[in-house]
């Protein structure tokens, strides 16, 4: 397999893969894909159409029947190789990452390790897909269930994990004995390719798993295409409720992750060390891009100023830079210059609502490339935009309260529902926050809790729209069905109770 410059020199026209052949868009128009750290254009996506989709969905509509039938230890076999080649390549598709993304190298490790659990995770298909039975149910009658695939899946990943959250997806619909069609973000498309090179050198079987690209127009086709079962999704909460809306009003499965807005709570008696490093990373982590991101600090009466004093120097201490050409930097550009536009005009918006700025990011050094260094806004108040509307870059809001039960209060009036952290070290508090805060995931002295592969990524409210949750035993759930058998095999039949 090529290093990942090499990756990107053959595959600077981004094709498609269908039946595990590469292959052209129908589709004229392209998007450019940005190295953002230099912001060169390095490749170009297609902007597909409808007919592209049919083509991948024909595909994995055709493989179906064969790859269902195939034994779960089967299906585990190649997913072993696929570990095995994750693991061998990871070192090229990180820089691939924080190539075509511009996370640093060591955030990009990170994106594709947790994909890496999740398919470590699938790899225990055989167990994880048993089902149930009770001998003697009734007289001469046992029953059983029995998990059986869906049919053709599809994934719609974003740009901030090009590794992570489309491998949230596939894995798992895969080894459940699915097909799979993958539209990747269209600023982000070669780690997709780099990943299903990998599974067709795995030995998955063609049209198992297909990768498309485009836009509205690719979205909309696959979520109402006939032959597609369910949709998985990651993005914007206003997309994700179209795609549920579209998918599930065709009676499709549909999981859709959509925004968030954090909240972390620093308490009096925290460990203020420990926070600063928990917040810092939280907040500027993949530059703010994530939907875990704790854009929000909250401050309440008796916290000593001292503790923002303390942020505010480590902050300073970051070093924003070029990913790809200096090892030390910290933290990289946001994805393009769109991106860095509309991060900008909300940071003037808030002030001019009334936010004081302790650190504008909006300064940054004479450079091509699309970055802002880390933006802290005090004096937030939730009459304010940026209170309840996700930013999703380096900017974090400062809101003080007299009180946890404040903080709580505020944090529940926001219409997300990903993540809050509280930072402390009262059980008690520690216990009211986890029980009263309306949201998914809770963290505890942990600055991103988002879950390891064992656990669904939880989201509420306007940060998830489904019923089962991606990732862990909601994710093999989310791809499979169950079927009840009654059997009865006795030689003296007779009807009883009408039955």
């Amino acid at each position: 397999m090529e290093k990942a410059t090499d990756f990107i020199g053959r595959f600077s026209h981004v094709p498609l893969l269908i039946g595990n052949q590469w292959t052209g868009s129908r589709g004229n128009d392209t998007t450019p894909v940005y190295n953002p750290s230099k912001g060169q254009v390095i490749a170009h996506t297609p902007s597909g159409i409808a007919e592209d989709v049919d083509r991948a969905v024909k595909a994995a509509n055709d493989a179906f029947p064969s790859w269902a039938a195939v034994p779960a230890p089967k299906r585990a076999d190649i997913l072993f190789h696929y570990r095995e080649l994750l693991a061998e390549h990871l070192e090229h598709i990180a820089w691939l990452i924080a190539t075509e993304n511009g996370k640093t190298i060591e955030e990009a490790r990170g994106d594709i390790r947790r994909g890496f659990e999740v398919v470590e995770f699938a790899c225990g298909i055989a167990h994880l897909t048993k089902g149930e039975n009770l001998g003697q149910l009734a007289a001469e009658i046992d029953g059983l269930t029995m998990r059986e695939p869906l049919g053709v899946c599809v994934g719609i990943s974003p740009f901030n994990f090009p590794a992570m959250v489309a491998m949230w997806m596939f894995p798992l619909a895969i080894a459940c004995g699915n097909t799979f069609v993958l539209k990747p973000s269209e600023k982000v498309p070669l780690t997709a390719l780099y990943l299903a090179d990998l599974l067709v050198q795995a030995g998955l079987p063609a049209g198992v798993f297909n990768v498309v690209h485009g836009g509205r127009e690719v979205v909309e086709a696959l979520c109402v295409h006939p032959d597609v079962a369910a949709i998985s999704f990651v993005g914007s909460s206003e997309i994700a409720l179209r795609v549920y809306q579209l998918g599930t009003s065709r009676g499709k499965r549909v999981q859709a992750g959509g925004g968030a807005k954090n909240v972390h709570v620093v308490m009096p008696d925290a460990d203020f060390d420990s926070a600063v490093r928990a917040v810092v990373g939280a907040a500027f982590g993949c530059s703010g891009q994530r939907c875990m991101a704790g854009s929000t600090l909250m401050i309440p009466n008796g916290t000593d100023a001292a503790f923002l004093q303390q942020l505010n120097a480590a902050v300073d201490q970051l070093v924003v830079g070029d990913t790809t050409g200096q090892v030390d930097v910290q933290m990289g550009p946001v994805i393009d210059g769109l991106a860095r536009d509309r991060i900008s005009d909300t940071i003037q918006h808030a002030v001019s609502q009334g936010a004081k700025p302790m650190r504008d990011g909006r300064r940054f050094q004479d450079t091509d490339g699309f970055f802002l260094r880390p933006t802290l806004l005090d004096e937030v108040s939730p009459d304010m935009e940026v209170f309840r509307r996700e930013v999703f870059g380096p900017v974090l809001s400062i809101v003080h309260t007299s009180t946890l039960d404040e903080s709580i209060r505020l944090a529940n009036t926001l219409p997300f529902g990903n993540g809050a952290t509280i930072y402390t070290s009262n059980g008690g508090a520690a216990r009211k926050f986890a029980r009263e805060m309306k949201c998914g995931m809770i963290g505890v002295n942990v600055g991103v809790p988002a879950p390891m592969a064992i656990f669904p990524f939880s989201g509420w409210n306007q940060s998830f729209y489904g019923d089962l949750h991606l990732q862990g035993t909601e994710g093999i759930l989310f791809y499979t069905r169950q079927k009840v058998l009654l059997s009865r095999w006795d030689t003296n039949y007779e009807r009883i109770n009408g039955w």
